[in-house]
C-alpha cells in the first residue's frame, strides 16, 4: 500500500503540473474566466493532495486498517474531485455540460476532508507514541 500511495503522490503531482500548464495555456482560447478558474481550483487541490499523499507514504507504513483507509481516501477524493471539475468545466466549455459530474465533485470533497480527519488521528498517535 505504501508504494501505492508513493507512486499516485507522483502522479498525481505531475498530472496537476501538466493539466496546469495546458490550462495556463491552451484552454485560455476556449475557456471562459469562470471555466478557467474551476479548472485551476482542481489543479490546486490536486497537486496539494499529490503532495500529502507523498508525506503520507514517507510518514506513515501503511499496515493499520485506519491508514490504510486514509490512503484510499485521498486517493478516491483527488479523482473524484478534481477530475468531476475537470470533466464538468470541458463540458460546459463545449455547451454539453455533463450534470452527473455535478454531485461527484462534493463527494470528492467529503472525501478529501475524511482523509484529512484520518491523518489528524493518525498523527496524533504518533504524538503520543512519541511523547507519552
Amino acid at each position: 500500500m505504501k508504494e501505492l500511495i508513493l507512486i499516485c503522490g507522483g502522479i498525481f503531482g505531475t498530472l496537476s503540473l501538466i493539466f496546469g500548464a495546458f490550462g495556463a495555456h491552451a484552454l485560455k482560447k476556449t475557456f471562459t474566466e469562470d471555466h478557467l478558474n474551476s479548472f485551476e481550483t482542481g489543479v490546486k487541490y490536486q497537486m496539494y493532495h499529490a503532495v500529502i499523499l507523498i508525506i503520507c507514504g514517507i510518514t506513515f507504513p501503511f499496515l493499520s486498517s485506519l491508514q490504510i483507509f486514509m490512503g484510499w481516501c485521498f486517493i478516491i477524493g483527488i479523482l473524484l474531485f478534481s477530475f468531476s471539475i475537470y470533466g464538468l468545466t470541458w463540458s460546459s466549455a463545449r455547451g454539453k455540460k455533463i450534470k452527473i459530474l455535478g454531485p461527484v465533485t462534493p463527494l470528492g470533497g467529503l472525501f478529501l476532508i475524511i482523509g484529512w480527519l484520518l491523518l489528524t488521528i493518525n498523527l496524533a498517535e504518533i504524538a503520543v507514541y512519541l511523547n507519552p
